[in-house]
């Protein structure tokens, strides 16, 4: 079984050790500074505490849940630090087959400890980005990360809906990892939902590159030019902005 807490831990403290000047703007995340993107991972952090202490089981969002923090304050590091301690207390503590409300399809605890690490991943390269680092996500992470990308996708409704004005039902694209064993198959299906499969396939579009640059391609913080693309790239264009979260 994947440790997701002691990874949770470590990309916690990788972000927090990022977040020195907040004033810095994060271009991966448009109209944000360090502030805003230590400020949403903290109150995404505590949202996660709130629903699994209370067992909550209906829709209830972030920006719903206290974050500690006076009107118009920004999180810091040492916030953040104490909001991830205070999460990793809770999920070592709550059983994984609690029921609980979620936005993915599994409505049990044992989804919020994999979606809080790709929280973590994918905002800790955010910052990296913004201060001129090239983010490295160990392959078997970024492996893992691509399938919950892809497994949470469908029941994403706010995604799922600019999908099927793509008019792009039966397309498929395919990703192809060069430094790791992983490819992968994305089928494009009616209403904008999704299909995928791992293995080699043909596709109406293939992406090959370090298997971190795919991950961070689903997230629309990799550029596809940064990768070998063969096929369609208008589809991939319009598929990968459609799809961002």
């Amino acid at each position: 079984m994947t440790d997701y807490h002691s990874q949770i831990e470590t990309e916690a403290a990788r972000l927090a050790a990022l977040a020195g000047d907040l004033s810095v703007p994060v271009p991966t995340c448009p109209g944000w500074t360090m502030a805003e993107l230590i400020t949403h991972v903290g109150q995404t952090h505590r949202w996660t505490v709130h629903m699994l202490r209370n067992r909550v089981q209906e829709r209830l969002w972030s920006r719903q849940v206290p974050s500690g923090l006076a009107e118009g304050q920004s999180g810091d590091a040492a916030w953040l630090a104490a909001g991830a301690a205070e999460l990793l207390e809770v999920l070592r503590e709550t059983d994984p087959a609690m029921e609980v409300w979620t936005w993915g399809p599994d409505k049990r605890a044992s989804w919020w400890p994999r979606r809080m690490l790709f929280e973590l991943v994918v905002h800790r390269a955010d910052a990296e980005l913004a201060l001129g680092a090239d983010p490295e996500i160990p392959a078997g992470t970024a492996i893992d990360g691509v399938e919950e990308f892809l497994h949470n996708l469908p029941s994403a409704a706010w995604v799922t809906k600019s999908l099927a004005e793509l008019g792009a039902e039966g397309a498929t694209i395919h990703l192809h990892a060069g430094d790791a064993d992983g490819e992968w198959t994305i089928t494009q299906g009616p209403a904008g939902k999704i299909e995928w499969a791992r293995g080699h396939a043909k596709g109406d579009v293939a992406v090959r590159g370090p298997v971190s640059d795919l991950l961070l391609l689903l997230y629309g913080r990799r550029s596809p030019d940064a990768l070998t693309v063969h096929g369609d790239r208008a589809l991939l264009d319009r598929w990968l902005s459609a799809a961002a979260f």
